[in-house]
Parts: structure tokens; sequence; C-alpha cells
């Protein structure tokens, strides 16, 4: 795939992998993913912003075929799928220096081998002159490093955020335009990677929101030719409170539990509580991740197994733990054969999110009429809760 222009003198240069199915060894790529560069050729200097996954270089070469001279390599963030083909490229361009921030620098020659000489550190702040165009530097850590920086062309109002506001999908077209599938996708890479530190990052995000800006151009996914869009929805997932939401998120051997679920969902619906019915077993990250900027109730549902959790409960529970939603409260539900202390114990497993644990109904074997009436309870005290917060 040739270059693509963004804007005068600004082009997309990066790779499509509609083929790789997890990142990070973690999170499922249901429609693969891009590694974002960009070429911007000032009226004195060019600069490549960003570079590839190493297995791409060829592809990013191609893109550049005909570019005679780089002077500038930047670097945002030291990830290999950002920044694996930087020295690589220093070879192939002598005469280009790596521009990128001083954390960075040091994260950079951590990961791969690249000389003194060839960087020059940018403060937060600074700006480097391609003549015509000026990329200005700010430090934003935690988006999702500790190194990360973004990049600004003020001339062209062009925003280069690496992976704040991106999606991992390989889409034909570039442009996120309004196509909800690309906002899907930012939404599930939202929740599997920036929301653990968003209460530390939205800082950042004030920082861009400040700026005058035509398009957005990210490391992963779409660039946002409309981007309020992106930036609104940032707000609300940062930001904004949960929905009168329940998510159950559950997992059955036998089916006693899955019955459990099944009957606080019509007990919630009937409150007034929409709920999202998940079954862990088989169930990919994204899909769960997909409700978790949203769901105000989270309640966890376990079977009991080799006198322990359904460790793909403890995996949910690590997750939740890791990715830190905004839910406000937590229920755990679910049946055992002779052991019911796993089930007692596992409410244990969410406080460190800071949520109000708010009961627990266990079911010894098939739930009889008394489990059912502590589901009923159990929906009563979500929805009363979701409306004392003004939810529902």
């Amino acid at each position: 795939m040739s270059k693509i222009a963004i804007k005068k003198d600004i082009f997309w240069v990066g790779a499509k992998d509609p083929d790789r199915k997890v990142f990070d060894g973690l999170m499922p790529l249901p429609q693969g993913t891009t590694y974002n560069s960009y070429l911007v050729q000032g009226s004195e200097k060019t600069a490549l912003i960003d570079t590839v996954e190493p297995e791409f270089l060829e592809v990013l070469l191609a893109n550049l075929e005909g570019v005679k001279k780089i002077d500038y390599i930047v670097s945002h963030h030291a990830e290999q799928d950002h920044s694996g083909s930087i020295p690589l490229l220093l070879k192939k361009y002598p005469e280009a220096k790596l521009l990128c921030l001083q954390k960075n620098k040091e994260m950079l020659q951590d990961l791969m081998t690249i000389p003194d000489d060839r960087i020059q550190v940018v403060a937060d702040g600074g700006e480097v002159s391609l003549g015509n165009k000026t990329i200005c530097f700010m430090f934003c850590p935690w988006v999702h490093w500790p190194e990360t920086a973004i990049t600004y062309i003020p001339e062209d109002k062009v925003l280069f955020p690496c992976d704040f506001l991106g999606s991992h999908h390989s889409f034909t077209n570039i442009f996120a335009g309004d196509n909800p599938a690309v906002y899907k996708g930012a939404k599930e890479y939202y929740v599997q990677i920036m929301m653990l530190y968003s209460k530390m990052t939205a800082k950042h995000l004030d920082r861009i929101k400040a700026l005058d800006i035509e398009y957005i151009c990210p490391s992963h996914g779409s660039v946002y030719d409309k981007p309020q869009i992106i930036l609104d929805l940032y707000e609300k997932w940062m930001r904004g409170e949960p929905e009168n939401l329940a998510l159950i998120a559950y997992v059955s051997t036998h089916g006693s539990t899955k019955l459990m679920a099944e009957h606080l969902k019509a007990a919630l619906e009937k409150r007034g509580v929409k709920v999202a019915l998940k079954d862990l077993i088989g169930l990919p990250l994204n899909e769960l991740a997909g409700v978790l900027t949203d769901a105000a109730t989270i309640v966890l549902g376990s079977s009991v197994i080799m006198a322990a959790l359904h460790p793909l409960a403890v995996y949910t529970a690590f997750l939740l733990d890791r990715l830190k939603p905004k839910a406000k409260f937590a229920a755990v539900i679910g049946s055992y054969g002779w052991s019911p202390n796993p089930l007692k114990n596992a409410a244990e497993l969410l406080p460190s999110w800071k949520v109000e644990v708010v009961g627990a109904v266990i079911a010894k074997g098939h739930p009889g009429a008394e489990a059912m009436k502590e589901l009923d309870a159990l929906a009563d005290t979500i929805a009363a809760k979701h409306r004392a917060a003004g939810l529902l």
C-alpha cells in the first residue's frame, strides 16, 4: 500500500497487519492492526514520525520510495511496534537524527542499540523546525508507558498522539470519518490499554483539547478527520459517570451459576436496570472491555472447581483489578458442590479496585427458591444503589 496524503506534505506511510490476532499476548485483534508512520516534508527538512514493527520495515521503505533524505526520525514511545525499526532506518538514512525526549532516549537505549551521537534530545515543550512546519513536543507520561510523548504541527493543525486515542484494526480506509466500527474499536482499545492510567492521564486530554486540531494521527488504527468525535468520547470514557448498567460476567460448569445469572438479569431488568450478561467461556477480552466503561455494577459469577473459584473468574477478577473500571458497585454469585469458602472469599478479590461490594448470593448445587429470593433481594439492592447515585 503506497503512501496516503493527509494534508499537504504530510503522508501516512505505515503498514497494515490484518493477520495479527493477539497484541501483547493478551488482547484479541479480530480485525488486525496497523503500525502508523507519518512522513512530514517541510520546506527545509523532512521528518518521519514513528516507525513500524521491524518485520514490516520493507513495507515502510516501499512507502518511502523516492524520499532521498530524512533529516529527523521522531520517536514518541520506545515500544518496538513503534520504534523497533529505528536502528535499521538510521543506517538507511545516515544523515538522520533521532528526536525524542530524555526519558524516551533512556528506554530506547535499554531496548535497542542506538548510538548517542544519532540522538537529539528535545525538552517538554520544545520545538524543532522543518522550515514552514514546526514539530512541537509534549511529554505525556503513562499514555501508556512512562516515557510517552505526543507531537503537534501548529501550521497544519495535525496532532500525533502515539498510542493515545488509537484503535486496533486494519480497515482499507485509513480515515475514521463517522464509521461506528472505528469508535467501537477505539473504546475497546481505551479499556484494554489506557483505562488503568486514566486518572493520571486525563490532564493530557485537556492539553490536547486546548489545541486547534484538524487531524489526529495516532500510532494504531484510523486517522481521525473529525477529531471532535474521539475527543468527546475520551472525555466521556475518562471522566463521565457510569451508566445504569450492570455487567454480569459468569462461568458455569454444570448450569447452576448460569441459572442464577439469568435470574438476576431478569430481576434487574424488571427493576429498570439494564444488563449485559456475559458467559466467560470463550468470551474475548475485547468484548468484555466494550462494557467496562459503561457499567455501574459488576457481578462476578463462578462455579467452584477443584475447591477454588473457576480460573476464568479469577482471571476476570485480575483484569478488573488491573483495568480499574469506573463501576461503583460489585457483587458475587455462584454455586458450589461441597466447599462454599471460595465463593465466600471471592469478594476479597473485588475491593482492590475501590468499589462497594453490595452482596453475595451462594447456592449449594442447583439454586432453589431461597437462592432465587436472595437474588431478587440483590437486584433490589443494586437498583436502589443506582437510584441513589442518580443513574436510575
